[in-house]
């Protein structure tokens, strides 16, 4: 679901519970790296699973721009015929990443070491987000990267990005940093820059994000080496090419929360969600469900490519609140959304510390989740860094119109606090939804739930 006319969701209060069980879309993170990995591969790798959200679509037309062919059944199979580390095209003209903030800094990495200049845009919500985060450590490690002034904040920049080239002769440096605030994005960046460094690359973290990268590079033989928080690429033992590979994408766990939070939000509900992607540094929405005492069971069934996979089944229980903050905020950054429709209906007062980052995604989510959550009748307190969220376990909440902000997270989770509304919810713009979780509202309704797109 993305582009085209307008469309909004309209929620029906749910009458009955969730039962059954569905697949979620392939991880966006991990698609996203499979298809950048699967281009730098020497030869063909078979990528399947792949679910046509719009931010993955971005990645994989960025790299048919920069000469990598592609060849794809429509049905989520993919070959990426890699043109390994130096096989890379100049495009001939700006690279669109669309709404994902990953395409663009994670890329940003590999064209740093580009003998050809690029240009990566986004769309609007995109062209606000800051990139110095990314930008800068590039440019320590002898990257040209420039980008627009930002209107308000000094030293900031936002796209484009205009990337390269890096002079004849150059190579990259090393690079050792210690980033101020865990992200995946940068240290992605940074590692894959290392791919055609001259010295090795270190990068420690306060906390450690989630680490796809790492565990892909590994399972294609990069020498990587992670003591806690911190990763080196020893560039020595690099032989500067990557295998052609095989897999699987496991399923987006992200996208898995919002089916899990729907079964604890409508009595007597039991969900089971298929093939989702257990990587311990995503987990963290199931370790909070855990604390809360939520009926969660997880088998682990498989490892793609270096990820756990597996089953979750999840079964009504009615749950209190609590505290999500530090590492097991950083864990569960992309859930917050849902969680906070979890509080909604949660017992007693849910605390959210240590979330500044989320005041700089697709929108503001700590204002905004908030304003949804008050358009529903739900009492909250937003802080600078998270919010405070009294629960309603007991009455209906009130029926709302809200907007999603062209935000996909907001927009889903508005759509679960109507199914216990007082009446019909409407969440308007929800084209949004597409980016990860084209099939959200069909998914809904294979569970039971009454959710239209009009």
């Amino acid at each position: 679901m993305s582009g085209g006319a307008r469309r909004d969701f309209v929620i029906r209060p749910a009458t009955r519970p969730l039962v059954g069980g569905v697949p979620v879309p392939s991880d966006k993170s991990i698609s996203h790296r499979a298809i950048l990995l699967g281009a730098l591969a020497a030869g063909p790798s078979e990528v399947g699973g792949f679910s046509y959200g719009g931010d993955n679509v971005s990645t994989l037309e960025i790299f048919r721009r920069m000469g990598v062919v592609v060849d794809d059944d429509g049905a989520g199979t993919l070959r990426v015929h890699g043109v390994g580390l130096r096989g890379l095209c100049e495009p001939d003209g700006p690279l669109d990443c669309g709404n994902s903030g990953t395409t663009m800094r994670v890329l940003a990495g590999v064209l740093a070491a580009q003998p050809f200049r690029a240009v990566m845009v986004g769309d609007a919500s995109l062209s606000r987000r800051p990139m110095s985060r990314v930008a800068a450590p590039l440019r320590r490690r002898g990257a040209v990267v420039e980008g627009e002034f930002h209107p308000t904040k000094a030293g900031e920049i936002t796209p484009p990005l205009v990337i390269g080239p890096l002079p004849a002769g150059a190579a990259l440096m090393e690079s050792d940093e210690s980033l101020a605030v865990a992200s995946a994005q940068v240290k992605s960046a940074l590692l894959l820059s290392g791919l055609y460094a001259e010295g090795n690359t270190y990068v420690r973290e306060p906390l450690l994000s989630r680490d796809h990268t790492e565990r892909m590079l590994k399972a294609l033989g990069v020498p990587l080496s992670t003591v806690a928080s911190a990763v080196e690429l020893d560039a020595a033992r690099f032989d500067g090419s990557l295998p052609a590979f095989s897999l699987q994408i496991p399923g987006d766990l992200s996208a898995a929360a919002f089916l899990l939070v729907a079964a604890h939000l409508v009595p007597e509900s039991r969900v089971s969600v298929r093939g989702v992607g257990l990587n311990p540094t995503r987990a963290g929405v199931l370790d909070y469900l855990r604390a809360r005492s939520a009926s969660l069971t997880v088998e682990e069934r498989a490892d793609a490519l270096g990820e756990p996979v597996g089953e979750l089944h999840v079964a009504y229980t009615p749950l209190g609140g609590g505290l999500l903050a530090g590492e097991l905020l950083t864990r569960a950054i992309d859930e917050v959304p849902a969680l906070c429709a979890l509080a909604a209906r949660s017992r007693g007062r849910t605390e959210i510390a240590d979330a500044a980052e989320l005041r700089v995604k697709e929108s503001d989510r700590l204002a905004v989740m908030a304003s949804v959550l008050r358009a529903f009748g739900v009492d909250c307190e937003e802080r600078p860094d998270g919010m405070t969220i009294e629960g309603r376990p007991e009455a209906p909440l009130t029926a709302a119109d809200v907007e999603s902000h062209g935000d996909h997270r907001i927009a889903m989770s508005a759509a679960l606090l109507g199914l216990v509304a007082d009446g019909e919810t409407r969440v308007r713009d929800v084209a949004c939804v597409g980016t990860s979780f084209p099939r959200f509202a069909g998914t809904l309704r294979a569970l039971g739930a009454e959710v239209d797109v009009v």
